[in-house]
C-alpha cells in the first residue's frame, strides 16, 4: 500500500510508436525502460526515487505481458546483486535506489560488478538527494562513479532527454561492457512534459526462450583475474565509452554569439543555467543562449577532445559543478593543460564550494563570471548589486527576531502515529531511572530526536541502531536502548544488529517499532506486513494480508533472542512497565520489545474511504475524538510537551481572569487516545475526555443525547445554585 497509486497512469506505458506520451519524469523513465527491452527491474524505495518503485509495482501486468521480471528488493545490496544477471548473459537490467545512502549499502556488489564488467546493459537509476530539499548527509554519486569506474549519466530535465538517455545509456553500457549510473534529481523525477513514444520491446530471453548457462572464469572476482579486470577498465572500457559518447553526441553543444565566453554544466543543472541567463537578458525561455553552453549529459567520464574543442579560442569558461571536491573542474583543467589550451577556467572561485546551485545562486555566480571576464560586449540586465539585493539576506539581528517571534517547527510524527506513545513512555521512564543512551535509526522514528521528545544520540544507518550501541555499552550506567523500525529490521537490522548482538552477548534493549509497512519511504509492503485490526476501528475494516507474512518475533527467536515481549504501542502504561522490566532485569542477553501499531497514515488512507462510503450509505458510524475541558485546563501544556501530536495545540483561555492559553484538540484528531493516556500515565491533569461523534444516529442515539443534555443542564444549574447559596 504505497502512499500514491499509479494504476491509471501506468496505462500510458502501453503507448506505441508515434504516440505522444504525457506525464512526469518517473513515468517517462519507466516507459524508456520498456522501450529499451529490459529483462528485469528491481530496487529499494527512497526519496526522490520512491515513486519509480511504486510505478513499477502498479505496472506489473504490463511488465508480465512483455516478459519483464520485477521484484521489490530487500535492500539496495540485494538490488545491486540482481545486476549480476547481466555479467554472463545479454540481458538488460535496471535497478533503482536513493543515493547516497543506497549506493553506500550497495557498494560491495557494485564494485564487484564494475570489476567483472557486463555483457548486457546494466543501469542503476539513482535518486540524487543533494541540496536544499535533501533528507540525508550531503554527498554526491560522482565520487563513487569515479572510484568504481562506472559511467554517470546526468540528463537534462526534460522528458525527451530523459527517455533518450535511458535508451542510449543501455547502449553505452553494452558498448563499453560497463554498468552505469543514471542520475535523477528530484526536479527531474517530477518534471512534467511530453515526448514521442516508441514501441515497447520484449526482452530477447524469457521463460519461453531461456539463455544457455555459461561460465566465464575471467569474470570471477578472484586473483589473478581481478588484475586483468583493472587493466581492462582503463585500457579498453574507458576508451570505448569515450568513443561511444563522442559518436552518439550524448553531450550537447548550444552555440551563442559571445564566442569569447563559455559555460560547462551538468545536464541536471541546465534548466537553472538557462533561467539565470534569461534573467540577465542572455537567453530566451526556449533555451536560445547568447553564451555558448557545453552540457554534460554524461558527467563521467569526461571527453577530453570535446572539452578542448569547446574551450579552444575562448578566453574564459565557467564550470558549474555542485558540491565539493570539484572533481569535474579538476578533470577539465587536466584535459586543457595536457592539450596546452590556456583558456581561463572559473569555477569554485565565483561559485559556492558546497551546496545546491539554486536559481539565486546560479544567477549570482554567472553574473560574477561575466563581470570577471571583463567582456564589455556582454550586456547584463541586472547589476551585481541588483542581483545581491534579491537575496534578502538576514543579519544576526534579523535571525534573533525570527527565533524570538516564530515557534520552532521541527519535523514530527503524524497525527495518531503509533510511535508517539512509545517515546512518551521512554521519556517518562527516563525521568524515573535517569538518562539513557539511545541509538536511533533511519525511519519516521528518527523524528523523536527532535522536540518535544529530544530522545536519541546517534543515527548511523538503516537498521544499524543496535550495532551502533555495542561499542559503549560497557561504559553506561544503564542498558543502552536501540530504536529500530520494522523496515530497518528487515533491511539490515536482523543480521547486523540482532544476530550480532546475540553472538556477542549484548545485554542492551532493542525496541522494534512494528507499524506494518516501510512507512518512511511511502508505505510500501514489507515481509511483516501489518496484521489486521492492530488498532481498534470504528468500522469493520481489516488491513490487507498476504500468505507469506513473516513474524518479527519468530525471526528474533530464530536468531537466539530469549527475552522478547510483543505489546501494543498505544498502551503507554504497559509500555512503561515493559521498558522498566527490560532495563532492570538481571536476565542475560539481548532484550527485545516489539511495539505493534499500524502506521496511522496508511490506516487513514484505507479507512477514510470506507468511512465516507458508510456515512453516505446511511450507516451508523462512530468516530472517536478527544477533548480538553478549557475550564479544567491549567495552561501548563505538559500534555503538549509529552506528546507533540499535531492535533494537540493551544487556544485563548475562555476565563478572562486567566492569561495562559489552554490546550485544545483540533478536528484532525483521529482518536488514537495517546494524549488522554499520557494524562493518566504521567499524572498530568483531568482535563482530557473522550467523545464519540455519531454519524447517521439511530432513534435511540437521539433520545440518549437529549437525556444527557438535560442531565448536564440540571447538574450545571444545581452547581450555580449552590455557589449562590454559599455567597449568601
Amino acid at each position: 500500500m504505497a502512499e500514491r497509486s499509479f494504476t491509471e497512469e501506468v496505462e500510458k506505458l502501453r503507448a506505441g510508436a508515434g504516440e505522444t506520451f504525457k506525464g512526469e519524469g518517473i513515468l517517462a523513465i519507466t516507459k524508456a525502460l520498456l522501450q529499451s527491452g529490459v529483462s528485469y527491474v528491481g530496487g529499494y524505495q527512497g526519496s526522490p526515487i520512491s515513486h519509480l518503485m511504486d510505478v513499477l509495482n502498479d505496472a506489473q501486468d504490463i511488465l508480465g505481458e512483455l516478459g519483464v521480471h520485477f521484484e521489490a528488493s530487500g535492500s539496495e545490496a540485494t538490488a545491486a546483486a540482481m545486476l549480476s544477471a547481466s555479467v554472463n548473459y545479454p540481458l538488460r537490467g535496471a535497478v533503482t535506489w536513493k543515493s547516497t545512502v543506497g549506493t553506500n549499502v550497495a557498494s560491495d556488489a557494485l564494485s564487484n560488478l564494475a570489476s567483472s564488467g557486463v555483457t548486457g546493459g546494466a543501469m542503476v537509476i539513482v535518486g540524487e538527494d543533494y541540496g536544499e530539499g535533501s533528507s540525508i548527509m550531503q554527498e554526491r554519486s560522482y565520487a563513487f562513479a569515479m572510484k568504481a569506474q562506472m559511467w554517470l549519466l546526468d540528463p537534462r530535465p526534460n522528458l525527451t532527454s530523459i527517455v533518450d538517455m535511458v535508451e542510449k545509456g543501455f547502449e553505452l553500457s553494452e558498448a563499453s561492457n560497463t554498468p552505469i549510473f543514471y542520475m535523477m534529481r528530484i526536479r527531474g523525477c517530477h518534471v512534467t512534459g511530453e515526448f514521442t513514444a516508441r514501441d515497447n520491446l520484449p526482452p530477447s530471453f524469457n521463460s519461453d526462450n531461456p539463455v544457455t548457462p555459461q561460465r566465464e572464469p575471467e569474470k570471477i572476482i578472484l586473483p589473478p583475474f581481478v588484475y586483468e579486470q583493472e587493466r581492462e577498465k582503463i585500457a579498453k572500457r574507458l576508451p570505448e565509452a569515450i568513443e561511444f559518447i563522442k559518436r552518439e553526441k550524448l553531450n550537447e553543444l548550444f552555440l551563442g554569439k559571445h564566442q569569447g565566453l563559455g559555460i560547462i554544466t551538468c545536464g541536471g543543472s541546465y534548466n537553472s543555467v538557462i533561467r539565470a541567463l534569461q534573467r540577465q537578458g542572455l537567453a530566451t525561455v526556449h533555451g536560445d543562449t547568447d553564451i555558448p553552453i557545453y552540457c554534460l549529459n554524461v558527467a563521467y567520464p569526461l571527453v577530453p577532445d570535446e572539452l578542448v574543442a569547446f574551450c579552444a579560442g575562448k578566453e574564459q569558461v565557467l564550470v558549474l559543478e555542485e558540491g565539493q571536491p570539484e572533481y569535474i573542474e579538476q578533470g577539465i583543467q587536466t584535459a586543457l593543460r595536457r592539450a596546452d589550451v590556456q583558456t581561463r577556467l572559473y569555477g569554485k572561485d565565483v561559485m559556492p564550494m558546497a551546496g545546491e546551485y539554486t536559481g539565486q545562486v546560479m544567477l549570482e555566480g554567472i553574473t560574477r563570471f561575466v563581470l570577471a571576464s571583463k567582456q564589455t560586449t556582454v550586456p547584463l540586465a541586472l547589476s551585481l548589486d541588483e542581483v545581491l539585493a534579491l537575496e534578502t539576506p538576514l543579519n544576526d539581528d534579523d535571525i534573533a527576531v525570527l527565533m524570538e517571534e516564530l515557534p520552532p517547527r521541527p519535523a514530527g510524527l503524524c497525527t495518531g502515529c503509533p510511535e508517539r506513545p512509545i517515546f512518551s513512555a521512554v521519556k517518562q521512564v527516563q525521568e524515573e531511572l535517569g538518562p539513557f543512551h539511545i541509538s536511533s535509526d533511519i525511519g519516521c522514528h528518527s523524528f523523536a530526536t527532535a522536540a518535544p521528545f529530544n530522545l536519541g544520540n546517534t543515527i548511523m544507518g538503516y537498521g544499524l541502531s543496535l550495532a551502533s550501541s555495542s561499542g559503549m555499552r560497557h561504559t553506561l550506567p544503564h542498558k543502552a536502548i536501540s530504536i529500530m523500525g520494522d523496515g530497518g529490521f528487515w533491511h539490515n537490522g536482523l543480521s547486523s544488529g540482532v544476530t550480532s548482538a546475540v553472538f556477542n552477548g549484548h545485554d542492551g534493549l532493542l525496541v522494534i517499532i512494528d507499524n506494518g509497512y516501510s512507512a518512511a519511504t511511502g508505505g510500501q509492503d514489507i515481509p511483516s506486513l501489518v496484521e489486521p485490526n492492530l488498532i481498534a476501528s470504528t468500522i469493520d475494516s481489516e488491513a490487507p494480508k498476504r500468505h507469506d507474512w513473516q513474524s518479527i518475533e519468530d525471526a528474533c527467536k530464530g536468531a537466539g533472542v530469549k527475552w522478547i515481549r510483543t505489546i501494543s504501542s498505544y498502551n503507554i502504561e504497559v509500555m512503561k512497565n515493559t521498558l522498566r522490566a527490560a532495563l532492570t532485569t538481571k536476565a542475560p542477553g539481548l532484550k527485545v520489545i516489539i511495539a505493534e501499531g499500524e502506521c496511522m497514515l496508511n490506516r487513514q488512507r484505507r479507512v477514510k474511504p470506507l468511512l465516507k462510503k458508510a456515512i453516505s450509505d446511511g450507516a451508523r458510524v462512530d468516530r472517536a475524538r478527544f477533548y480538553v475541558d478549557p475550564q479544567t485546563c491549567t495552561g501548563d501544556h505538559g500534555c503538549v510537551r509529552l506528546s507533540g501530536c499535531p492535533s494537540l495545540t493551544i487556544k485563548e483561555n475562555p476565563d478572562p481572569l486567566r492569561v495562559d492559553p489552554v490546550s485544545y484538540v483540533d478536528n484532525s484528531c483521529v482518536g488514537c487516545g495517546v494524549c488522554g493516556t499520557n494524562v493518566h500515565s504521567a499524572v498530568l491533569c483531568p482535563s482530557f475526555s473522550r467523545i464519540d461523534l455519531v454519524y447517521n444516529p439511530s432513534r435511540f442515539d437521539a433520545v440518549k443525547s437529549q437525556w444527557r443534555q438535560r442531565f448536564s443542564q440540571w447538574w450545571r444549574r444545581r452547581d450555580v445554585a449552590r455557589q449562590m447559596e454559599s455567597r449568601l
